[in-house]
């Protein structure tokens, strides 16, 4: 039977402001215990994860241990841990969402032992709070009577020990149960784990960390800053409009300098701003850190200050330019922090001199980020010495306002700078991405398909799904050697002379059920990570390779969409959606398909299909598929003529494949050519996602997952407005019609570079599309701006997105809706929709950047070892595409490199070209025009630069110790650079991008084969990771579209891969 009470909730919105909401609180006889040793296991409904039965103890750590050590708990060695609701509610609302999450994701994973007690609405261990009681005291009262009935309720047969920070519990609990026993967190290490020294070293920093903050609180030293204001002065001020609240995001090349506040919430509405608020230095930035939400203040405008328009290499650049900022934009300074997104942070230890520099307590040490915007950490240890050649994973735990720094503690050691392995580390723990492989739980849930026993159709799912195997033509059309195939089509004539076309695409949740050990899996990955060399997957290999895949000659499953084509316009004349069994007929590349389109059936032999067949059955099969292949794509360019009528736009991007040699090692990347087959299969794919998405809002109008993509702001724009007018173009950026239509007609016949340049501008203004809930927004806030969609999802890649699993789901119980069916799978509320499509958006920025940061790492360690003075393949053509005050910005089309070329050097020295078009430093000045720029020397010799010259570039390697290492360009010559072989200019960009992956792989793996044991250890974990060295990159690069680099860099970046980054 229930028991009602009623429970005060001060809970805090995800717009940082504070509801006071009281809440029936239902008190229950029975909630699950999860221990193998329950007396009752089916009153307690353990039907979750259970602990371990081979445990000596069960230990409860306090909630201010959860808070302060949960990195350590987050051990796999310590087991038989059990999380007190109460302990995990203080997390939430006292540490933020970032913490609980972790907290969260621990408890899911089956590869810990540990659980969740719901002690707050277990009847007999709810304590209400008594009067004058501390909120602390009262959890830790609460978390104690709760160990005491579970181990009553264990029958007292497994001893508890709590483990609190609090002495005075020690002292009152201590010795109070039998078989309870109250502890400190250290004693536990202690006298149980004496061993596990990971664990006591970050233990011992913690402790550390913790006890020079109550120093620094006790010393009475002078405020280095402003105290921040308390939450209710923050919230009402928010709600009267003098403070506004936002984002905080640090310029990464003025990271001392520059921060800006993008706007949220009622702050955006409400306010009457257009751009974002400049934060300007440290001081006005008040301890906040790149990615917190704060609160700012206006400053009055004679005190506002505009963005640097000069390059900059570093802050102390930056310090000393005398260039003139840009027009003052409105300026703040931040007054309270709402949500501190603080998270793991890769950091170099001082040199040995630098060290000594630091002072005589060499216990203190000021520790550098790999991020620029992260400022530096101070935190204690005696292995200074020891870790100074090494990446290390570091945690803020605070920051005082007396402070210059944050105070922080050691974690681990990640790899040595420089190497391979440890900058790939770097480039996973940087963008927060966990690669652990998959638990023995989660693969036990895989289905099996061995030899011996091979996986079949079974006569349930026969019965209940359409048999297409022997109806329908079905084939697929992927990169040579692809074997995660997610989608095939299919085309036919029917019985009343109109054309039916099919989309069908992988049925992943077939295999993956709501809630399972894989699905959470799923989706705290939420997407394939891929990176320039390698992949981790988001599903296991027997699903993403083998079971999930569509590949040739096999039954499988599928999720299909099939509609009924007007014969002569192609228009639809009705749509089917449903679970189908295919058995694809080929399995086609690219460029066969496109042999075949073209009447070139040479291509016939190198299609495995058609090999043992005699000539008459060959004959008739060819002539099948190649009327499949036209048929498409009249279909394909029918449907996008219709978009393209809208207002689509085609934008930028360079895509690569991968060629992988017999052992599976990058061999080669090859850029992809353009084929019309590429858009035959990506115009039915979209048209597949917009038919899904209107189904799918149809049938639930407020919890639908969909795909936006909103209309750029228009200032965004004006770079690209007067890169065209230099070159008499004019853009017209009112709609994505007239963009698109202006883009079409910006062609330079002499310069093909050119519209590239402005179709990457045109990219780079865009705002990234994002999932969202139906019902979060307006309708008319649905619109696809790229694609000229008015709804739009993605369903055709459910092997590497979750989004496409929730998508199928949600097709599913369409489905089943229409026909009066029980909705099998629960589905998604429209708030857990939303939060969840936020942890996509999340995890989909990043792979963005943890890819292109990858991209960039191979591009610096392919130049890292040339000669740039004698070696051929660092002098290039480039393409400037940006003037600044104090130089240009070149594209490298050869290398698909941008980045910053000075005309002033550090010396103060200009940039100048004698008649041959050579370049020398000279004492002199710069003057900078909308579309030019012109150096001067002292002598009267000038040159200019205008925007879209071509100039040759020297390409050499910035060597940073405690950042990545950065390309960095130098003009040689103001005239284009002229290859000696003019066909090596047109096939540069394709051997010499696979030179840079070969050349580095090769050096790499020529350093690791002289530690043998070492290659081995790799091998083992590139297996037990599910991951690829190999057939990642060009699996993700291929799909472009979905999976692209967008240019993260912001408009005043100065480096960068030209992989764009706008994805549909």
């Amino acid at each position: 039977m229930l028991q009602k009470r009623e429970k005060v909730l001060l809970l805090r919105t995800f717009q940082g402001r504070t509801l006071r909401i009281v809440r029936e609180h239902y008190l229950r006889p029975s909630v699950p215990c999860n221990s193998p040793l329950c007396p009752q296991p089916a009153t307690c409904r353990n039907d979750g994860k259970l602990l371990s039965s081979d445990v000596t103890h069960y230990m409860i750590p306090d909630w201010k241990v959860v808070q302060d050590y949960l990195e350590i708990l987050e051990f796999p060695e310590l087991k038989g841990i059990i999380f007190m609701q109460t302990a995990c509610q203080t997390v939430q609302h006292q540490r933020g969402r970032r913490q609980y999450n972790k907290l969260r994701n621990l408890l899911k994973d089956t590869r810990h032992d540990c659980i969740l007690f719901a002690n707050e609405f277990q009847q007999y261990c709810y304590l209400p709070r008594e009067r004058g009681e501390s909120m602390e005291k009262w959890q830790t009262r609460s978390i104690y009577n709760a160990a005491v009935w579970y181990y009553h309720h264990c029958q007292d047969r497994m001893p508890i020990l709590m483990v609190t920070e609090d002495e005075e519990a020690i002292q009152q609990y201590g010795s109070e149960t039998e078989g309870v026993f109250v502890i400190s967190f250290k004693n536990y290490l202690d006298n149980f784990w004496p061993d596990l020294k990971a664990a006591h070293e970050l233990c011992d920093s913690i402790l550390q960390s913790r006890r020079e903050r109550e120093n620094e609180s006790q010393e009475s030293h002078g405020k280095e800053y402003a105290e921040h204001l308390p939450l209710e002065v923050l919230e009402a001020g928010i709600k009267s409009g003098r403070y506004i609240q936002g984002v905080l995001n640090v310029n990464k090349h003025r990271a001392q300098i520059e921060a800006f506040v993008r706007l949220q919430g009622a702050s955006c509405k409400d306010s009457g701003l257009v751009s974002d608020v400049l934060v300007h230095g440290m001081k006005a930035r008040n301890r906040s850190i790149h990615g917190d939400v704060v609160v700012v203040e206006l400053l009055p405008k004679t005190e506002w200050k505009g963005r640097t328009a000069a390059l900059c290499e570093n802050d102390s650049d930056d310090k000393a330019s005398g260039d003139p900022p840009s027009e003052p934009m409105p300026t703040g300074r931040v007054v309270g922090i709402l949500q501190k997104n603080w998270r793991d942070y890769v950091v170099t230890f001082p040199s040995k001199e630098e060290v000594q520099s630091q002072g005589k307590n060499a216990q203190k040490i000021l520790v550098t980020p790999w991020d620029y915007r992260i400022p530096k950490i101070r935190i204690s240890t005696q292995q200074a010495e020891a870790l100074q050649d090494f990446r290390v994973v570091v945690r803020i735990d605070s920051w005082e306002s007396t402070s210059v720094y944050p105070n922080g503690h050691f974690v681990r050691v990640l790899g040595r700078i420089g190497d391979l392995e440890g900058e790939i580390a770097t480039i996973l723990v940087e963008n927060s991405i966990s690669v652990v492989p998959f638990s023995e739980a989660q693969m036990c849930e895989m289905p099996v398909n061995t030899p011996e026993n091979p996986w079949k159709v079974s006569p349930e799912e026969e019965r209940e799904r359409k048999d297409l195997r022997k109806t329908h033509l079905v084939f697929s059309i992927d990169p040579k050697g692809c074997e995660d195939v997610d989608d095939t089509l299919s085309v036919r004539t029917l019985n009343n002379g109109n054309l039916e076309l099919g989309v069908h695409i992988a049925d992943v949740t077939h295999f993956v059920a709501p809630n399972s050990y894989i699905d959470i899996e799923a989706r705290t990955r939420a997407t394939t990570y891929y990176l320039a060399d390698r992949r981790y997957d988001m599903l296991p290999s027997i699903l993403s390779a083998d079971l999930c895949s569509l590949l040739g000659g096999v039954d499988r499953y599928a999720v299909s969409v099939i509609w009924e084509l007007d014969k002569t316009s192609y228009e639809i004349k009705k749509v089917w959606y449903g679970r189908t069994i295919i058995r694809s007929a080929y399995k086609l590349f690219y460029e066969a398909a496109q042999e075949l389109l073209d009447g070139n059936f040479n291509i016939v032999d190198d299609i495995p299909e058609f090999r043992d067949l005699d000539e008459k059955s060959r004959q008739a099969k060819l002539e099948e598929l190649v009327w499949a292949i036209g048929k498409l794509t009249d279909i394909a360019r029918h449907v996008r003529a219709k978009r393209n009528r809208c207002g689509a736009l085609e934008l930028e991007g360079v895509e690569v494949r991968v060629q992988l040699d017999e052992k599976k090692n990058i061999h080669d990347l090859i850029p992809k050519q353009p084929l019309e087959v590429h858009e035959t299969v990506a115009e039915c794919m979209i048209l597949a996602n917009h038919w899904v998405a209107k189904k799918i809002w149809e049938s639930f109008p407020h919890q639908a997952l969909l795909r936006q993509h909103p209309p750029p702001h228009q200032e965004f724009f004006s770079e690209l407005q007067e890169c065209a007018k230099a070159k008499g173009f004019f853009i017209d950026t009112r709609s994505n019609k007239t963009l698109a239509d202006s883009l079409d007609n910006a062609n330079d016949p002499n310069d093909p570079i050119v519209n590239r340049l402005l179709r990457s501008m045109a990219t780079q203004a865009m705002s990234n599309a994002l999932y969202f809930s139906t019902g979060s927004c307006a309708e008319e806030e649905f619109h696809h701006y790229g694609l000229a969609l008015d709804k739009y999802t993605h369903f055709t890649s459910p092997i590497r997105r979750y989004s496409d699993i929730i998508v199928h789901r949600l097709l599913m119980a369409a489905i089943s809706k229409d026909k009066k069916m029980e909705i099998k799978d629960s589905l998604f509320s429209n708030k857990d929709l939303e939060e969840l499509c936020r942890h996509i958006n999340n995890r989909n920025r990043a792979a963005q950047h943890s890819q292109k940061q990858s991209t960039e790492l191979f591009q610096c360690m392919y130049f890292k070892d040339k000669d740039p003075e004698n070696e051929e393949r660092c002098i290039s053509d480039g393409v400037i595409y940006s003037i600044r005050t104090n130089g240009v910005l070149v594209f490298i089309p050869r290398f698909g490199i941008k980045s910053a070329a000075y005309l002033k050097n550090k010396d103060g020295l200009v940039i100048s070209c004698g008649p041959d078009g050579h370049s020398e430093w000279k004492p002199g000045s710069l003057q900078r025009f909308q579309n030019k720029i012109t150096s001067t020397t002292m002598g009267g010799e000038s040159v200019t630069f205008h925007l879209f010259d071509h100039v040759t570039v020297r390409i050499s390697v910035q060597a940073s110790r405690c950042h990545s290492d950065r390309i960095r360009l130098e003009i040689i010559s103001n005239k284009p650079y002229l290859t000696p072989d003019a066909e090596l200019f047109h096939q540069s960009s394709l051997v010499l991008k696979s030179d840079l992956v070969k050349e580095v792989t090769r050096s790499v793996e020529e350093a690791q084969l002289a530690q043998e044991v070492k290659v081995n250890v790799l091998q083992e974990d590139y297996q037990k990771y599910c991951q690829t060295k190999g057939r990642s990159l060009y699996a993700l690069l291929e799909e472009i579209r979905d999976l692209a680099l967008l240019d993260v860099s912001n408009s005043y970046g100065i480096t960068g891969s030209s992989i764009i980054m706008w994805t549909v």
